[in-house]
């Protein structure tokens, strides 16, 4: 596991994606890593799903270089991740909280139901979530 948020610029996307399961599962989720379901419409991909008592966050890691412009972007992913996390939701009957875990440093935000964090503010989300989420209006 990377011990130090300076070492991410090294990493894949992939190893990013593992980056945040690794983090999930070291604050007590129980993940489900790239997880695939099917509803009658369609299939659909979620990076990570992590179940901790009655909690569901569903993850899409985002792992974008630092000159693409973004902020035209994160409407449309916070877009179509929601539609997933209403669906996985539907499908499993739990809610289902979106959240988009970006590699750069962003704002803590929430955009069209999703909230975003950034990978270096991952770990102090999830230590704080609970109040994090009353705050959001989870």
């Amino acid at each position: 596991m990377v011990r130090n948020t300076d070492d991410l610029d090294e990493l894949t996307w992939q190893e990013f994606e593992e980056y945040i399961r690794d983090l999930l599962e070291h604050h007590d989720f129980d993940v489900q890593f790239r997880k695939v379901f099917r509803t009658p419409k369609r299939g659909y991909q979620l990076d990570a799903v992590a179940y901790r008592k009655d909690l569901c966050l569903c993850i899409d890691g985002k792992k974008y270089g630092r000159g693409r412009s973004r902020s035209s972007s994160l409407k449309e992913q916070a877009k179509h991740h929601y539609e997933r996390c209403v669906e996985h939701q539907g499908m499993f009957g739990i809610k289902s909280i979106p959240v988009i875990v970006s590699w750069l440093d962003d704002d803590l935000m929430v955009e069209n139901g999703c909230i975003f964090v950034s990978i270096d503010r991952l770990n102090d989300f999830l230590l704080n979530l609970d109040a994090y989420l009353d705050e959001m209006g989870y």
